[in-house]
């Protein structure tokens, strides 16, 4: 089984058009050999719509930096292999992956989600710390 380290205050929240979107990281220190430079996290996140429409995610962006402040960008269809349909208070929860090759760093992004009229629009992924356990962040 996978060890998790959860610090119990990290949860990060954003609320964009009554989405809410919530992000819990966590170091998996099975998968990560500091002395080699590889660190992983996995987070989980709960997509929440509180609004009066259902909506489609249709897309992903991510910026991800580590403590050295160099970039990596994603983009793509869906979470997870899926493009989930909210209606009104469903929630949407999903778990991903991130290596980095320094011990911290910070992950943000948005959704890009579409009403049923087609309307397009953008939901902020908060940005959240990908930090190992008893390791100096040292992002400013």
């Amino acid at each position: 089984m996978e060890k998790l380290t959860r610090p119990e205050d990290n949860r990060y929240k954003a609320i964009t058009q009554d989405i809410c979107v919530t992000v819990t990281p966590f170091f998996l220190d099975e998968q990560s050999n500091p002395e080699k430079s590889h660190f992983v996290w996995a987070y989980e996140v709960e997509i929440l719509n509180q609004g009066t429409s259902t909506i489609q995610l249709r897309e992903r962006t991510w910026l991800i930096t580590n403590e050295r402040g160099d970039h990596e960008h994603v983009h793509g269809p869906g979470v997870v292999g899926e493009q989930p349909i909210l209606n009104p208070g469903d929630l949407f929860r999903y778990t991903s992956g991130c290596p980095l090759n320094t011990a911290s760093g910070f992950m943000s992004g948005s959704y890009t989600m579409t009403t049923e009229t087609g309307e397009r629009f953008d939901v902020e992924i908060p940005a959240f710390a990908l930090d190992m356990p008893g390791a100096r962040g040292r992002i400013n």
